[in-house]
């Protein structure tokens, strides 16, 4: 089952002549979402909504998308397609879908074309509980890591998943991995990332050598976990936990980190053991989006990374 949690569905589309698509995880029925953000340029839909502030509960779909701030039209192909299936939060006269969404910065040419409408609802049209594609797909086809010596110097990143379960609880994650800094193995060892020759400076030694915004982690979370609101705030504000673990530097001005997670509420768990689960799948994730990654024009796969897609925390 995709993410390891019934019920949940995963779809792709990507533009491979572009280097851009989406990815659209779709939540179990009566799912509680929430989200945190820990970077300091998200480009996002519904995050203060379904952040600590915020009232709303529900969330039936999360949509990760490139393109920037342009690919958060996607989302509205995802409204579309709740609402022609009757998904969304009850409001008597109307069913209104809740959908969140993030977006990471894969623009390399003017005027190339970006996920819209279209690319949310082909997303959505693709949808399966399948386990989902790892690397250049979906929101992964135009991913970059490693850029802390410059953009020039970066890395193919990608799409990636993971699953970890412990003490009868399953948390399953899907990150898109756009980082500035590189990626790290499970031994702290550099496993993807900036190829620049070390006696390039690297940040923080000079000012930001890459534009803000074009670098960010995003990712949806799944849990069968019972959470209240509160509870699955912090559980996915302490999953970023798991970018820090496999991504050196994390959480950057000039990264956009944001992650959402949707609860299906079926087994009582501690916010304390879904927030490990969680930090130990992001942690997979990224690591299995860029042993997965294949090269596109600027960004090849770093040779460090394996083509070994693991999808086990």
């Amino acid at each position: 089952m995709a993410l390891g949690v019934d019920g949940v569905r995963v779809g792709c589309w990507t533009d491979t002549a572009h280097h851009t698509g989406t990815t659209v995880v779709l939540a179990p029925e009566g799912a509680l979402g929430a989200a945190a953000v820990r970077g300091g340029a998200p480009g996002s839909r519904e995050i203060a909504a379904l952040g600590a502030n915020g009232r709303v509960t529900e969330c039936h779909a999360v949509v990760l998308s490139g393109g920037s701030a342009f690919g958060l039209a996607a989302a509205e192909g995802v409204v579309d397609w709740c609402e022609a299936h009757g998904i969304g939060y009850d409001r008597g006269v109307v069913k209104i879908p809740i959908v969140a969404a993030a977006i990471v910065f894969d623009l390399r040419e003017p005027g190339a074309p970006r996920p819209g409408r279209d690319a949310g609802l082909a997303a959505c049209e693709a949808a399966s509980d399948a386990d989902p594609p790892l690397g250049s797909v979906g929101v992964g086809a135009g991913c970059t890591v490693g850029k802390t010596a410059g953009l020039e110097w970066g890395s193919k990143g990608g799409q990636g998943w993971a699953v970890a379960r412990g003490g009868g609880v399953t948390v399953g994650a899907l990150v898109a991995v756009n980082a500035l800094g590189d990626v790290l193995d499970e031994r702290g060892r550099v496993l993807a990332g900036s190829r620049a020759p070390a006696d390039v400076p690297r940040f923080p030694a000079v000012p930001m050598p890459t534009p803000t915004g074009d670098n960010t982690v995003i990712g949806c979370l799944v849990t069968d976990a019972r959470l209240t609101k509160a509870e699955a705030v912090r559980a996915v504000d302490l999953a970023h936990s798991g970018i820090a673990r496999a991504i050196s530097p994390a959480h950057t001005s000039f990264d956009g980190d944001a992650l959402f997670l949707l609860c299906a509420q079926r087994v009582d768990a501690s916010v304390d053991l879904v927030a490990d689960l969680g930090a130990q799948a992001v942690a997979a994730a990224i690591r299995a989006g860029v042993r997965a990654a294949t090269g596109i024009p600027g960004f090849p796969a770093d040779p460090r990374a394996t083509r070994r897609g693991s999808a086990t925390a």
